[in-house]
């Protein structure tokens, strides 16, 4: 079914300073989409892409933007994965329980409060060009976080429901926290679930994005002569990987990056 992690939007009220944001902290030239009442700047990257959107003028992307915005505020709105087969796949979800809308090329979804799209991916999309040297742009996503507070229905509705591939669940008394690993492709969708709080039915939320990078020291050192607000340069949980936060990342969206590695090495559940 799901084969991979396809995009990430941000909605953001201000596009222009969003969009110059993200230009600055990935290292890459977005390409530019104003369509059906919304602005759409693209970031693609080697495997997944950021989609920062606003909305402009009338049409039913922009007025699902506002709502947005009116409800809840800037930051990550919506995950998109590709599928194989999108009404195939689509029919399969919703005899799953999890209800479903088309719209236009895609299918919408929802998961306890977690906005989803259904998409055919982005075919033969190459990676945005770096405005500066490509050593110190950012290549790819590593992972997406969102928070739980009833981590058996992240795990029905994302393992079960979506069909993605459980990779480890792990707890950790020592930080407070409970965290599952879904692989998605070449990226990882994590869950965060505090062992301090009581499980409820409240809604699931977006917590932050992870970047990966070969080179952390020249991603590092791009960021902070940007200007940008970044911590010390430290050792992660893994021997030889290195991390560091990004402490004013556009929208106000939490914001690491980290060494690449073959499933997940640091997690927005670490304090910054």
């Amino acid at each position: 079914m799901i084969t991979a992690l396809d995009h990430v939007a941000v909605a953001v009220g201000d596009f222009g300073a969003a969009v110059e944001g993200y230009r600055r902290l990935l290292g890459r030239e977005p390409e530019l989409e104003p369509r059906d009442g919304a602005e759409r700047a693209w970031f693609h990257l080697a495997n997944a892409a950021l989609e920062v959107i606003g909305p402009y003028g009338e049409g039913a992307a922009g007025d699902r933007v506002r709502a947005r915005l009116e409800a809840e505020g800037e930051g990550v709105w919506l995950v998109a994965f590709q599928v194989r087969d999108l009404e195939a796949d689509a029919r399969l979800i919703e005899r799953r329980g999890l209800p479903v809308e088309r719209v236009g090329a895609v299918a919408r979804t929802a998961a306890a409060g977690i906005d989803i799209v259904l998409t055919a991916g982005r075919e033969g999309a190459q990676s945005s060009p770096a405005n500066g040297e490509e050593t110190a742009a950012i290549p790819a996503l590593d992972h997406v976080v969102m928070r739980t507070a009833n981590i058996d229905r992240a795990v029905a509705n994302f393992g079960g429901r979506l069909g993605l591939d459980l990779r480890l669940d792990r707890a950790n008394p020592g930080w407070g926290a409970r965290q599952l690993f879904f692989k998605c492709g070449d990226a990882v969708v994590e869950f965060a679930a505090s062992l301090k709080a009581p499980v409820s039915d409240g809604p699931d939320s977006f917590g932050g994005l992870a970047w990966r990078t070969a080179d952390p020291d020249a991603v590092h050192a791009r960021l902070a002569a940007a200007g940008f607000n970044v911590s010390e340069l430290r050792t992660g949980r893994k021997p030889g990987t290195k991390v560091f936060t990004i402490r004013d990342a556009p929208a106000g969206v939490p914001t690491i990056v980290l060494t690449a590695e073959p499933l997940v090495s640091n997690s927005m559940a670490e304090p910054a």
